[in-house]
């Protein structure tokens, strides 16, 4: 299945075009205090669960549509190697501009898409040189306007109709593909004939555009169908949305996209009502779909303080909304290296255990530092305390590498800057991601986890046959 994260665990292209927080605004961490042992709890004789590869996976805001120019920040380089570090994974194009978003094959490319275009002209388009100065700095004047005109109509819920071109679609293409990353493009649910059954003829036009570019891509139909009555004034039930994925599988059936997946419903957070329409939808298209997708917020931003955030009941309503059903650039990249699909069961043993949050997995085969069989540990301290964790009496004496991420400077929490065991992250140039290097600790020594911190430790040759 796949998960969408939302709110200050969503992963959005802004991320990467401002600066990297460490965690969310504020919390601050307060000085290190005592130290406390907690001993670990290990079952590896068989994986609890299987997540796929693509996990985790990111979203580009639909919102940056609703004025192409803005598209053209997609040609950036070091935007591409930002994300190609998190591939192999999903960059879905969806939120709730997915349903006022209209392709348009005649409109002309932006000023600031024809000159990204002409600059690479006789250029491999997946080494591409940088946008054009003159047109970045313009773009990046611009765009805290762009950006308050985005939120307004967000609070007020009062969304209007916006095109995008050809050349639109090419420029998210062709960063999905340049950086290693399965497209997945969110078309809009909300062109309805009279009698509010989905109006197909604009997809129609988009699918023949990509059909005749040869382009690989994945769809879904609408964001959020529950909140369709609020942000539009329609209503639509599971059932016609179900008829209607139906009919959109019909389509691609008869395209070049008869083997493209498609997912939805992309519904809100699994509650009431919601419940009922994801029950109705997958009794009428729950066949044509490859993977049923929901939306969990953590939390709301606007309101959240500080103690939300450390709060591990918080963490907890995710694994509520996933029975219903069936963080920050860096820590992203070092998941994706070293943390392998199959999971495995860890526990911490001993009282004020959900403030250490532990997670199991085989350690990434695709590492080239380690092998099959390695473990994978990472885990969250909560506890304003540094906790010490000990490892499970038969990997005692294992050696064990730690990446342990902490902020960087004075601001705690709050810093813009991250380090890795005392490095702080940054890119080396536009095409370079840092070196993820990692501390070898002496076998038999516990796993220091700072107050407020996140580690990843890596079990070496431990032979795990579950891993294996």
């Amino acid at each position: 299945m796949l998960l969408r994260w939302k709110s200050g665990l969503q992963l959005q292209l802004l991320l990467f075009l401002g600066s990297l927080g460490f965690l969310c605004p504020g919390v601050r961490a307060g000085p290190e205090q005592a130290e406390s042992t907690v001993e670990l709890d290990f079952s590896t004789e068989w994986p609890v669960h299987l997540v796929s590869p693509a996990f985790l996976s990111v979203t580009i805001d639909a919102n940056l549509a609703t004025d192409p120019r803005f598209l053209t920040f997609l040609g950036s380089p070091r935007l591409r190697t930002l994300a190609k570090g998190l591939s192999p994974a999903y960059l879905r194009f969806g939120g709730t501009k997915t349903d006022f978003l209209i392709f348009d094959p005649k409109k002309e490319p932006t000023f600031e898409e024809r000159s990204y275009w002409q600059s690479q002209v006789n250029k491999d388009i997946c080494k591409s040189g940088p946008i054009p100065s003159e047109v970045e700095k313009k773009l990046q004047l611009e765009w805290p306007f762009q950006e308050q005109l985005l939120l307004r109509e967000q609070y007020q819920k009062k969304f209007k109709n916006s095109t995008y071109s050809k050349s639109s679609v090419d420029m998210l293409y062709t960063f999905a593909n340049c950086s290693g990353l399965d497209l997945i493009f969110g078309l809009n649910a909300l062109l309805r004939t009279a009698d509010l059954h989905w109006n197909n003829s604009n997809a129609q036009l988009l699918l023949d555009y990509c059909s005749s570019k040869s382009y690989n891509i994945s769809w879904e139909l609408g964001n959020e169908p529950n909140s369709f009555r609020k942000k539009s004034g329609i209503y639509i039930d599971g059932f016609q949305l179900g008829e209607d994925f139906v009919e959109l599988h019909t389509l691609l059936g008869k395209s070049a996209f008869k083997t493209a997946k498609l997912y939805g419903p992309d519904i809100g957070q699994p509650r009431g009502k919601t419940v009922k329409m994801l029950r109705s939808f997958l009794e009428a298209g729950g066949d044509v779909i490859n993977s049923v997708t929901w939306h969990h917020y953590y939390l709301n931003g606007r309101i959240a303080t500080k103690e939300d955030f450390l709060n591990p009941d918080v963490l907890d309503t995710f694994i509520l909304s996933t029975q219903k059903i069936f963080q920050d650039y860096w820590l992203s990249l070092l998941f994706k290296k070293l943390v392998g699909t199959n999971v495995l069961m860890a526990n911490v043993k001993g009282p004020n255990r959900n403030k250490l949050r532990v997670y199991l997995h085989c350690t990434n085969i695709n590492h080239p530092r380690y092998k099959v069989g390695d473990l994978t540990l990472y885990a969250l301290n909560l506890h304003n305390v540094t906790m010490r964790l000990q490892l499970p009496y038969h990997l005692f004496n294992k050696q064990v590498d730690k990446y342990l991420v902490k902020p960087s400077g004075p601001d705690g929490l709050l810093s813009k800057s991250v380090q890795l065991n005392g490095q702080i992250l940054k890119m080396v140039d536009d095409q370079t991601l840092p070196a993820l290097t990692e501390k070898p600790l002496r076998p038999g020594s516990s796993l220091g986890l700072p107050a407020f911190s996140y580690g990843f430790f890596v079990i070496r040759n431990a032979k795990v046959a579950a891993c294996i």
